[in-house]
C-alpha cells in the first residue's frame, strides 16, 4: 500500500529548505561537508582528549583538596598551619566556618565534563558531605566540605580544571569555517556570475531586447556555452535579416500583378460599373490577405524592444476601432510604462479588438500594471463568445470559426505575445461575451 503524504511530503518540505538559487545549492554543498568535518574533529577532541584533559585535571584537584581533609582529621589542631601550606603550594584559598551544617546547593552547572568529573573523584576519594559551586567567584570553584565541628570552604582556583587551548580550539573551528565559506562563496559567485549573465541575455533575446554579444566568463563549460549562444545568435540575425529581405521581394512581386490588374480595370471602358466595384474589391481582398500573410510570415524579428507608453498606444488601438464603427471603452491608469515592440504589439491588439468587433456589439478595453514592471491588458465583448473546448484550436493558423475568415488572427497575437514572452487567455466574461487576458512581463 502506498502511502501519500500530501503537501507535508518530505520532497516537499525539502523544496521548501534548499535554496532555489544555483548559488545557494552550490554553497549549501560546501557549507554542509565543512560543517560535518568540524563536528568530527570537535567530537575527536571533545570526546578523547578533552575528556581525558578533564579526568586528570579534576582528579588532581580532588586528590589535593582530600589531602587536605585527611591532615586536618589527622590533627585538627594543625588545620592553620594545613590551610596555609595548601594556599602557599596549591593556591588554594580557604576558610573554616565553625558550627555550620552543610547546605544542599543546586545541580552543577559548569560546562562540559568537568564538574562530573570533579565531584566523582572528591566523592571517590572523601567520604563525607561535601557541595560544589561553581558559580561562588569568577576565578574560583568552592568546594564546601562537611567538618565535624563547622564546614571547611575552599576556592580552587578555575585555571587549574581549564585549558586555555579549548577556547583557542573553538576560536579556530569557527575562524576557519567562516574563512573557508567565505573564499567559497567569492569564487561560487563569479561562477555563477556568467551563468546569470547568459541567462539574461537569452531572456531578453527571446524578447526582441538584442544586447548584443554577451562577453565569455567563468568557468570553461560556462564559457563555452556563452561562445555557443553568440554564435547562435549571430545565426538567427542572419536568418531574421535574410528572411525579411525575401518577404519584402515576394510582398513586392505579389503587388505588382495586383497594381496592374487594378488599372487595368479602371481601364475597361465597357464593363458594368457593378463588375467593376466586385472585381475592385476581389483585389483589394487579396491585397488584405497578402498583407496577412506576409506579417504572419514575417513576425516581429526585425523591430527592436524599447520602453512604450501603454496608455498611449491602447488609445490609437481604440480610436481605429471607432473610426472602425466599434463601440469601445478604454480604461487604463497613467503612465503605464512597459518595454515592447510597439508596432508588433498594436497589430496584435488591434487583431483581437477587430475580432470582437466583428463578434459583437460593444468592448470594453483595460490596462493595469502587474508584477515589478509588466501589465495585464484585458479585452471584453458582449458578443456570443467562444466554447471552452475550442479556444486552444483557434490559436492554430488557418483555423477559424466563421466562413470568409483567414484564421490568422489570433495566431498572429499569440506569436507577438510570446515573442514578448507573455500570455495570452481566452476566458468567458461574467454577464456573457468573451474575456481576451494579456499577460506582459515589464
Amino acid at each position: 500500500m502506498k502511502l501519500r503524504f500530501g503537501k507535508f511530503s518530505p520532497d516537499n518540505l525539502l523544496r521548501k529548505v534548499l535554496p532555489r538559487s544555483l548559488l545557494g545549492r552550490s554553497l549549501l554543498i560546501v557549507l554542509i561537508p565543512l560543517v560535518l568535518l568540524q563536528a568530527v574533529a570537535l567530537q575527536i577532541f571533545y570526546g578523547s582528549h578533552l575528556d581525558e584533559l578533564s579526568r586528570r585535571l579534576a582528579g588532581a584537584a580532588a586528590g589535593e583538596v582530600s589531602f587536605i581533609i585527611d591532615e586536618i582529621d589527622r590533627d585538627p589542631k594543625t588545620r592553620g598551619l594545613v590551610l596555609q601550606e595548601a594556599y602557599d603550594h596549591f593556591d588554594f584559598r580557604s576558610h573554616f566556618l565553625p558550627e555550620q551544617t552543610l547546605r544542599r546547593l543546586p545541580p552543577p552547572d559548569a560546562p562540559g565534563p568537568v564538574d562530573n568529573d570533579l565531584a566523582a573523584n572528591l566523592a571517590l576519594l572523601m567520604h563525607r558531605p561535601f557541595s560544589v559551586a561553581w558559580n561562588a567567584k569568577p576565578e574560583f570553584i568552592r568546594v564546601n566540605v562537611q567538618m565535624a565541628d563547622g564546614v571547611l570552604s575552599i576556592d580552587v582556583p578555575r585555571k587549574r580544571l581549564y585549558v586555555g587551548t579549548l577556547y583557542i580550539f573553538f576560536l579556530w573551528l569557527i575562524g576557519t569555517a567562516v574563512l573557508l565559506f567565505g573564499i567559497a562563496a567569492l569564487f561560487l559567485r563569479t561562477q555563477v556570475r556568467g551563468v546569470r549573465r547568459l541567462a539574461a541575455a537569452a531572456e531578453n533575446f527571446g524578447m526582441g531586447r538584442d544586447s548584443g554579444p554577451i562577453k565569455p566568463e567563468g568557468a570553461i563549460e560556462v564559457r563555452r556555452a556563452a561562445a555557443a549562444f553568440n554564435r547562435m545568435q549571430d545565426r538567427l540575425r542572419r536568418f531574421l535579416a535574410q528572411r525579411t529581405t525575401m518577404l519584402a521581394g515576394v510582398s513586392h512581386d505579389l503587388r505588382t500583378p495586383l497594381t496592374r490588374l487594378r488599372l487595368a480595370l479602371a481601364m475597361l471602358p465597357d464593363t458594368p460599373e457593378a463588375d467593376l466595384a466586385g472585381m475592385t474589391s476581389d483585389i483589394e481582398e487579396m491585397e488584405r490577405l497578402i498583407g496577412i500573410y506576409l506579417s504572419f510570415a514575417r513576425g516581429e524579428g526585425s523591430e527592436q524592444a524599447a520602453p512604450t507608453d501603454l496608455l498611449l498606444l491602447l488609445e490609437d488601438v481604440a480610436i481605429a476601432a471607432r473610426r472602425a464603427g466599434a463601440e469601445i471603452d478604454f480604461h487604463a491608469p497613467e503612465p503605464l510604462v512597459v518595454t515592447l515592440r510597439p508596432e508588433g504589439m498594436r497589430r496584435a491588439i488591434t487583431n483581437l479588438v477587430d475580432n470582437a468587433r466583428r463578434h459583437a456589439a460593444r468592448i470594453w478595453l483595460y490596462a493595469e500594471p502587474a508584477g515589478a514592471r509588466g501589465a495585464r491588458l484585458t479585452i471584453d465583448d458582449d458578443g456570443p463568445g467562444i466554447p471552452a473546448d475550442k479556444r486552444e484550436t483557434l490559436f492554430r493558423p488557418f483555423e477559424t470559426a466563421e466562413p470568409g475568415g483567414t484564421g490568422l488572427g489570433l495566431a498572429i497575437a499569440r506569436d507577438i505575445i510570446g515573442a514578448h514572452g507573455g500570455n495570452i487567455l481566452l476566458l468567458d466574461r461574467p454577464g456573457g461575451g468573451l474575456r481576451v487576458v494579456i499577460d506582459l512581463p515589464g
